[in-house]
C-alpha cells in the first residue's frame, strides 16, 4: 500500500533528521518536550505504517493512526486557525492534515470488524466513510481559498513551460473548491474526488517532482515533495472509496460500500 509505505517512510526520515517530520509541523519552538514530541510522532507514523501492511494489524493501526492525526489537527492546526483564523494559510495547513485524517478514517471505516464495529460503530462502516469524505472535501475547499488569495505566490510555482501562471492558479483553485462542494454535497462525488486526487497529484509530480529528481540541496522543496506526496496518497484513499459508487450519482443513490470499495 502506498499510503502505508509513505507513513513508514516519514517515520524514518523523522527518526534520522531527528525532528519533526513535514507532515508533522507546526510545532512551535519552546513547546515542553518538543524533542520527546517528535520521536513520538516519528514511531507513530513507523509503527502504524508497518501495521498496515497486515490484515490482523491493519484495523488497529488505522484506528492509532487516526486518533493521533485527530489529536494533532485540533491541537497544532487548531491553535494556528485560532492565532490567525482569517488567513488562508491556517486553514491551508489544516486541510493538509485533514486529508491524512481523511484518507486514515476512510481506512479505518473500511477495515474495522468484529470489536471496532461494535466498540466504535459511529465511526465506522458508511458512517465512517461519510465523516471521511466530509473532511476530505472541507480540505479541499481550503485548498482551493488558498490558492485564490495567494495567486502571486502560489503562481510562482506553476512550472515555467506552462503559459499563463496566475490563469492556471485561479483555475485549480476553483476546480478544488468546486470538487470539495461536490464531494460535500454527494453530487458526482466519485468524479470529484477522483479529479482532486489526479490534480493533487499532478502537482506532486509537476511542481516538486523535477526537484526531487535534480536532487535539490533545499531542504524546504523535500519538505513540501514529502507533504504532496503524503496528500497525494490520502487523497487516493478516499477516491477509492467510491469505486463501487456511480461516477455521476447525486444524493440519495449508493454511494459505495464500505466493506468492498478498499478491499478489491
Amino acid at each position: 500500500m502506498t499510503f502505508a509505505a509513505t507513513l513508514v517512510g516519514i517515520g524514518i526520515l523523522g527518526l534520522v533528521q531527528r525532528d519533526f517530520a513535514p507532515i508533522c509541523q507546526p510545532v512551535p519552538e519552546g513547546f515542553p518536550a518538543r524533542e520527546v514530541l517528535a520521536l513520538v510522532c516519528a514511531l507513530v507514523a513507523a509503527a502504524t505504517g508497518a501495521g498496515l501492511f497486515w490484515r490482523r494489524t491493519a484495523a488497529l493501526a488505522a484506528r492509532v493512526l487516526l486518533v493521533w492525526l485527530l489529536l494533532w489537527m485540533l491541537a497544532f492546526r487548531g491553535r494556528v486557525i485560532w492565532l490567525a483564523p482569517t488567513a488562508a494559510v491556517s486553514w491551508e495547513g489544516w486541510g493538509e492534515t485533514a486529508v491524512l485524517v481523511a484518507g486514515t478514517w476512510t481506512l479505518y471505516a473500511v477495515l474495522a470488524t468484529g470489536w471496532h464495529q461494535r466498540r466504535f460503530g459511529f465511526a465506522v462502516g458508511e458512517r465512517g466513510l461519510l465523516i471521511a469524505r466530509t473532511v476530505y472535501g472541507l480540505a479541499l475547499i481550503a485548498f482551493g481559498a488558498a490558492h485564490l488569495a495567494y495567486v502571486k505566490e502560489t503562481a510562482s510555482l506553476v512550472p515555467a513551460w506552462l503559459p499563463a501562471h496566475a490563469a492556471w492558479v485561479r483555475f485549480t483553485g476553483w476546480t478544488y473548491i468546486a470538487g470539495g462542494v461536490a464531494v460535500v454535497a454527494g453530487v458526482c462525488a466519485r468524479l470529484a474526488a477522483t479529479l482532486a486526487a489526479v490534480q493533487i497529484g499532478l502537482f506532486t509530480l509537476l511542481v516538486w517532482g523535477p526537484a526531487v529528481a535534480a536532487g535539490s540541496a533545499d531542504a524546504s522543496q523535500w519538505s513540501e515533495a514529502v507533504i504532496s506526496w503524503a496528500l497525494t496518497a490520502g487523497a487516493w484513499l478516499v477516491a477509492a472509496s467510491y469505486r463501487d459508487a456511480s461516477w455521476l450519482a447525486f444524493p440519495g443513490e449508493r454511494r459505495g460500500s464500505a466493506q468492498g470499495s478498499l478491499r478489491k
